[in-house]
């Protein structure tokens, strides 16, 4: 089985002036907010991963079907329609948790947020905390 290359690979591009290339004033001084907050939670510097979302920390996943690779232990992107978290606290505890966040949208692996004044940061923090927490206990940092 050929191996597929990972689209979303750590960069040595710049977290600063990718946040700084954002249109929106809005949603640069929430990026700026959310990469303090995630940087704080992590004890990781911000890093690029691939063009467009910015990760804190790593780890190493490989699936039963083989593929492997490296992620972000968290992270989030300045979209055009929506700051999109990367966030995976344990299923257990996830709808709690979003239930208590404020205005969001969802899917398995993201938040997707209008305004960071939408949203109950101190959830949010917890939520990131959460998804560290999980992430550590599947994947024990190396």
């Amino acid at each position: 089985m050929a191996k597929t290359k990972t689209k979303t690979a750590w960069t040595a591009e710049s977290v600063e002036d990718f946040i700084n290339a954002v249109p929106d004033e809005r949603k640069r001084a929430d990026s700026f907010r959310i990469l303090d907050m995630m940087e704080q939670a992590t004890g990781h510097k911000a890093e690029m991963w691939g063009p467009t979302i910015i990760g804190f920390g790593k780890y190493h996943y490989k699936y039963d079907s083989g593929h492997e690779g490296d992620a972000p232990r968290v992270a989030f992107s300045p979209r055009k329609d929506a700051l999109t978290l990367y966030l995976m606290p344990d299923a257990n505890k996830r709808e709690a948790l979003l239930a208590r966040l404020g205005k969001h949208k969802s899917s398995k692996g993201c938040v997707y947020i209008k305004r960071l004044e939408d949203v109950d940061e101190k959830v949010l923090k917890e939520m990131i905390h959460e998804s560290l927490s999980h992430l550590q206990d599947l994947y024990p940092a190396e």
